[in-house]
């Protein structure tokens, strides 16, 4: 006959068996959640492109007046907008979220470039556009040219804008599109992001990207 501690020592063991086994089926649970949540699909913000060749390359003037290429920023990510320092609401909204966007990322921003192409040459200057850009963060560039180089730089992103008269008070305004274009690291057009989309949202969709 089994003695009175043989029996307390079974009941202990299955005790003991019971919770590894349970401890077994949490850690099986959360490792197919885990699994689960990478196999995902991730699913972005802003509208997916899928470009299979880097977008056009242009050069106009930056900061100090040097000239500044797309392609210097191969390797980063770019977000890549197209606005005027005049605007007087959608382009500082816009820089707005960025900048969110930028204070999101904290150092993983190192790796993103923000530039603004001004659609309104005749009144930004490099000076006004680098005392512009400063103003939301300190790594946005500001970039300008000549008519024809800016129609080179903005029409092959599908780029709109043109100049209607204002008030006296703002002078001359400029309809322009109003979304941000987000290129790889590769200068592939990846992303097209809306106008309105919060600053938290641009963040998470830059950490995917980063990651690749």
């Amino acid at each position: 006959m089994a003695t009175i501690s043989e029996g307390v020592e079974k009941k202990g063991g299955n005790r003991r068996l019971i919770l590894l086994a349970l401890a077994a089926l949490a850690a099986g649970v959360l490792l197919g959640w885990v699994v689960l949540g990478w196999l995902r699909p991730y699913t972005y913000h802003g509208l997916e492109v899928h470009a299979n060749t880097p977008v056009t390359n242009f050069t106009l003037i930056g900061p100090g007046g040097q000239p500044v290429s797309l392609v210097d920023f191969r390797g980063q990510i770019v977000l890549l907008y197209f606005g005027y320092t005049f605007c007087p609401d959608v382009c500082p909204a816009t820089m707005s979220e960025l900048k969110k966007a930028m204070v999101e990322l904290g150092k993983q921003g190192e790796d993103v470039q923000v530039i603004m192409v001004s659609l309104d040459p005749e009144r930004d200057t490099p000076e006004k556009l680098a005392e512009y850009m400063a103003y939301f963060h300190p790594s946005f560039i500001g970039l300008t040219g000549s008519e024809d180089e800016i129609v080179a730089a903005s029409a092959p992103l599908g780029i709109f804008y043109e100049r209607h008269e204002g008030t006296a008070s703002s002078g001359y305004l400029v309809d322009h599109t109003a979304t941000v274009m987000v290129l790889d690291r590769n200068g592939r057009l990846r992303l097209v992001i809306p106008f309105d989309t919060a600053g938290e949202d641009i963040a998470a969709d830059l950490r995917h990207l980063l990651r690749e």
